[in-house]
């Protein structure tokens, strides 16, 4: 009897165990909750991790993220203050219609952030500082003045900006020896203007003898250069070439020099405020009575006229040539009007049009967008596209980069204000 209850009592214990172990094979096992979510947690941040390794930047220069719903970001750097505003503002107008017009890159708005540069190399120093000191901007639309374009390309080249110019006419600025690797432009070079401004005076107004002044501004005084060579080549005669300070508020003794040396025509390719000046002053002087006068496109707004009042009519200044006569200025010109309440006010807006909508085609050619909408854009690589642009049809023509970031396709004209107003009367192609 003892031995039976014993080999009883172990059976008992030995099929308790079993149920304690695990029962039946038909049950499913519990599952816990959080466990369930952690796996979850787990998937979804490997398929993140996933969608971001689609997306790596092996850009020489690096990149620029932008986040899902962020806005791509460029800058504008124009003389928007001061008594050049409207050259500057003009050109403004002309990038934000590009802006407004293009609408979204890959999901992305595209945002201005604008500088204003002063036409002056401490203005585009400034301008320049600031926006290199952003890693989000991607590039930049400037500058109006060349003097401001020198020290500014120097600086946002540094941090690989691109940079491309509306208004920057100088000739230094893309010659191969001094040309930043970022800085392009879809302005005319002044080697163009300054041969077409001394081809219109020896060819077409058959004077021989002329002067010219420029203010030490690589615009002013590159321009005054290339007219002066080119006149001289044609058998023209310099009979003096001076410098006087942009902010000069007395000419009286540089014209009365020039009138002493026998000009049949004085050319001053400088900015508004000194422009204006002698242009008003040239009238009082004994011996210039009957010397024309002429400036170019540094001038060619209604604010120099307003500025010189009487004394502006009659005068010669060169500039890109606006008769574009194409669809798309057009309905940028309602676009323009509907914005503004105004008419253009100054020659670059085309200009600045193109230039921002060939960034914008850059943009959008090398921009890697991963499956959340995250953006990248390779610096170099946006250079790169930039460079190779090729036979874009914009307001201004066809445009086409050659090496050195000359982009234009150069078309100049010789106006004369008639009746306060410039009015085409001669045009040139190269």
């Amino acid at each position: 009897m003892k031995r039976i209850s014993w080999f009883t009592l172990l059976m008992l214990l030995l099929a308790l165990a079993l149920v304690a172990c695990g029962g039946s094979g038909d049950t499913e096992p519990e599952t816990d909750s959080a466990d369930t979510a952690a796996d979850s947690s787990d998937t979804a941040d490997s398929g993140d991790e996933a969608a971001a390794e689609e997306l790596t930047c092996d850009d020489a220069i690096g990149c620029v993220e932008v986040a899902p719903g962020d806005p791509i970001r460029i800058a504008s750097a124009l003389v928007i203050t001061g008594p050049n505003e409207s050259l500057g503002l003009d050109s403004q107008y002309g990038v934000e219609i590009a802006i407004e017009q293009r609408g979204e890159i890959a999901g992305h708005s595209v945002e201005l952030q604008a500088e204003d540069e002063g036409c002056n190399a401490e203005g585009g120093q400034t301008a320049g500082q600031k926006i290199a000191s952003d890693p989000s901007i991607v590039g930049v639309i400037g500058t109006s003045c060349s003097g401001a374009g020198v020290p500014m390309s120097q600086i946002v080249c540094a941090e690989g900006i691109a940079m491309i110019s509306p208004s920057n006419t100088a000739p230094v600025l893309t010659d191969p020896g001094s040309r930043q690797s970022c800085y392009f432009r879809t302005a005319h070079n002044d080697k163009v203007q300054g041969r077409a401004m001394a081809e219109y005076v020896f060819n077409e107004l058959g004077l021989t003898k002329a002067a010219a002044v420029h203010d030490g501004d690589p615009y002013t005084e590159g321009l005054a250069s290339v007219f002066r060579d080119a006149f001289i080549e044609l058998g023209g005669e310099i009979v003096a070439f001076e410098a006087e300070a942009a902010d000069a508020t007395n000419v009286e003794p540089l014209l009365t020099s020039i009138a002493a040396a026998g000009p049949e025509l004085i050319y001053y390719p400088v900015f508004i405020p000194l422009g204006s000046l002698i242009t008003k002053t040239a009238r009082e002087i004994d011996g210039l009575e009957g010397v024309a006068l002429a400036a170019a496109d540094g001038v060619q707004s209604p604010d120099f006229v307003d500025a010189s009042g009487d004394a502006a009519e009659g005068m010669y200044v060169s500039g890109p040539d606006l008769g574009f006569g194409n669809d798309i200025y057009a309905t940028f010109l309602e676009t323009y009007q509907a914005n503004y309440g105004t008419e253009p006010t100054a020659p670059f807006h085309a200009h600045a049009y193109d230039a921002t909508n060939m960034l914008l085609s850059a943009i959008e050619s090398v921009a890697q967008v991963g499956a959340d909408g995250t953006m990248l854009i390779g610096r170099q690589a946006l250079l790169d596209a930039i460079s190779s642009t090729s036979g874009m049809e914009g307001i201004t023509g066809t445009i086409s980069c050659d090496e050195n970031g000359d982009c234009a396709d150069p078309k100049i004209a010789v106006s004369q204000v008639q009746d306060g107003a410039f009015s085409a009367v001669w045009s040139y192609e190269p």
